[in-house]
């Protein structure tokens, strides 16, 4: 009996498709609409439009925003996409919301641009834990992408994947 210890999982054909290795760098903000409106919730139109109009927008140069409303206030369209006009000289990404829908918008973006073909034909494991804010909206998505090219797709880690998908022989 051999006292080496054999990594199984590296010497397996399992492929790990890791979202963390895709996360876009890059500052993310809030920017919470209530602040200019009377008591947080009346949206005053002239008084909304000078405080946009006086409010440094370049501290959220190249940053990624969401905009949002933290109270219960009805907020019309419009207002988001005029404090958008104020913010997209600045601004890498505008999404009305959280930061979760933020880190959506991010995910839309970049997962249809990866060459899936590489997982052809292999069995994949779709990472779990992850250091950074990946929504699970990333994963739907991208376990619709590998979907069309692997063997085999799991869920979590290589000691505990959980079984999600087999393809059809």
């Amino acid at each position: 009996m051999s006292d080496e210890i054999i990594n199984r999982v590296a010497n397996s054909a399992l492929e790990v498709f890791d979202l963390e290795d895709y996360y876009t760098k890059g500052t993310r903000a809030q920017i919470d609409l209530s602040q200019w409106l009377l008591e947080g919730f009346v949206l005053r139109e002239k008084e909304f439009r000078a405080a946009l109009n006086s409010y440094d927008w370049s501290a959220y140069q190249d940053q990624y925003v969401a905009l949002y409303c933290s109270t219960d206030a009805i907020v019309p369209a419009w207002a988001y996409i005029l404090a958008t006009t104020h913010l997209s000289p600045f601004a890498a990404k505008i999404v009305q919301g959280n930061l979760e829908d933020l880190e959506t918008a991010l995910y839309q973006d970049i997962l249809p641009k990866i060459d899936y073909s590489i997982y052809q034909d292999k069995p994949v494991i779709l990472k779990g834990c992850s250091q950074k804010p990946v929504p699970m909206s990333a994963y739907l998505m991208a376990v619709q992408y590998l979907q069309q090219y692997a063997k085999s797709i799991m869920y979590g880690e290589a000691c505990s994947a959980v079984p999600l998908y087999k393809a059809k022989k």
